[in-house]
């Protein structure tokens, strides 16, 4: 999962500032890299490894001149954490496009090793935004610079669509003077379109969640269909193109985690959809006759919610036991397991007078490896709670994601050839309750009757692309390597 930002403003109007602001609201979505990448006529670009605040400062954004802008953040699937991996990406010849993507490609081993060497195509990077790049500059090249430029860039995201395969959105600039952006087939990785009206005009921006037009005054206008492109000139309106459809299957783990609550995604409000797990689970809790805990308590942030739900739902206190160290970034999206392990213990201090002599339940949003879920639940019990109940608002988590969120490698789940009873052994819970996937898929898509299924491989292991599996088994090769 990356996240990025791309705004059109009026001719005159300087947006790279305004960028800033729109990654630092996404900054939850990456934490490795970050990017900018300007047009004013030429391409200006600042990108380095590390937060949002430490890369860019007040004469960055002096160079970044233009009204076109994209941005992005980086949580490295594909690639490492090198600086040639951070994006945006560009180039200048034989026209120029600049780009930035979130998902991952699932042939995008093969795209590198042998397509493209086999046209003469040198990638210098090992991020699968540049193969996205080539490709659609392979289809540019077919059209005329005379030709409209809605009929450039069909050909163009044909090309890309043809030669990508796997999850992901794209955002970019064309040097014509244009913003576009464009969602996989399936849409599985999220692209929202926004619109800021003023009495000089409308500006348009495209963004991979809607908090990020939240704190510019841009209002959300629609979420980007699966398989179509998006194509404004500033000053213009918009054109929506359609370039082909398969079934629309958005990731469910969006909702579940990665989102800020703040979000709408395909029209629903993660915030709502996060209520509706935890009463999803609190029925659940109570249709299976489990004990009644004394308080619920969650695992921030991403729990809060569904956890204060739940506890009306059950008649019990809600309580923070936890507090959030907001310095120890997000151990799910840390690029190794010694990273993650050191900081679970950093990153939440319990509050002794909430677990003291309490049978509570915790509540988070998913079990991956179990580590986590195993350091919290010992340290409530160490905190003084007589019991200690743990529920999560998503099935068990049995297989590796193909499309750019780097869970873990098939063998590392917990969950994994466990039943739930050997799970709660392992983990150290007195009770332990997954939210079964039917009540998990039905609170997720509650408001929005269009929604009618979601991308759930991490739970099933089924993938709504032919070609997932092919790749984890490449991508899992590759890394048994790198650790010999």
């Amino acid at each position: 999962m990356c996240g990025f930002i791309g705004i059109a403003g009026l001719p005159g109007n300087e947006v790279a500032a305004e960028l800033y602001e729109g990654l630092i609201a996404l900054q939850h979505r990456g934490q490795d890299a970050a990017g900018i990448l300007s047009f004013d006529g030429k391409f200006h670009q600042r990108k380095q490894n590390g937060m949002v605040r430490d890369i860019f400062h007040a004469q960055d954004m002096e160079h970044l001149k233009g009204n076109l802008a994209i941005a992005h953040v980086r949580y490295p699937t594909v690639g490492g954490g090198a600086g040639e991996d951070a994006q945006p990406f560009y180039i200048n010849f034989p026209f120029g496009v600049g780009m930035a993507h979130n998902g991952n490609l699932t042939n995008w081993v093969d795209l590198k090793s042998r397509k493209f060497p086999a046209a003469n195509i040198c990638l210098e990077s090992s991020c699968d935004v540049e193969a996205i790049l080539y490709a659609f500059a392979m289809g540019m090249q077919r059209t005329l610079k005379m030709d409209p430029l809605a009929d450039r860039l069909r050909t163009a995201v044909e090309s890309a669509f043809e030669h990508a395969k796997g999850a992901y959105s794209v955002v970019g600039i064309l040097s014509d003077g244009a913003l576009f952006a464009f969602r996989d087939p399936h849409g599985i990785k999220p692209c929202i379109v926004g619109r800021r009206v003023s009495a000089k005009g409308t500006e348009w921006a495209v963004a991979s969640e809607s908090v990020a037009f939240d704190v510019l005054g841009f209002e959300r206008f629609r979420d980007l269909k699966n398989g179509e492109a998006f194509l404004v000139v500033p000053g213009q309106d918009p054109v929506f193109i359609q370039i082909t459809q398969k079934k629309h299957t958005p990731c469910i783990f969006e909702l579940v985690y990665f989102a800020r609550p703040d979000s709408f995604l395909d029209g629903v409000s993660v915030y709502k959809a996060r209520q509706r797990f935890g009463e999803a689970i609190a029925a659940q809790w109570i249709e299976a006759g489990l004990p009644t805990p004394d308080a619920v308590i969650p695992i921030p942030d991403s729990a809060r919610d569904a956890a204060l739900s739940a506890a009306l739902a059950l008649g019990v206190p809600y309580r923070e036991g936890f507090i959030k160290n907001r310095y120890v970034g997000r151990t799910f999206i840390m690029p190794s397991q010694a990273q993650r392990k050191s900081s679970i213990r950093r990153k939440l201090n319990p509050i002794p007078i909430e677990f003291e002599g309490r049978t509570v339940l915790l509540i988070d949003d998913s079990i991956v490896r179990g580590n986590t879920s195993r350091k919290i639940i010992e340290t409530a019990r160490k905190a003084g709670a007589s019991k200690v109940y743990f529920a999560t608002t998503s099935p068990p988590l049995i297989a590796p994601c193909p499309y750019g969120i780097d869970m873990a490698t098939k063998d590392d789940f917990v969950a994994r050839n466990r039943s739930s009873e050997e799970v709660r052994i392992e983990i150290g819970a007195d009770l332990l309750l997954y939210l079964d996937m039917e009540r998990m898929i039905a609170a997720g898509r509650a408001k929005n009757p269009e929604l009618t299924e979601f991308c759930t491989g991490c739970f099933t292991g089924q993938y709504p692309t032919p070609d997932a599996a092919e790749h984890l088994e490449a991508l899992s090769a590759e890394r048994a390597a790198m650790r010999v």
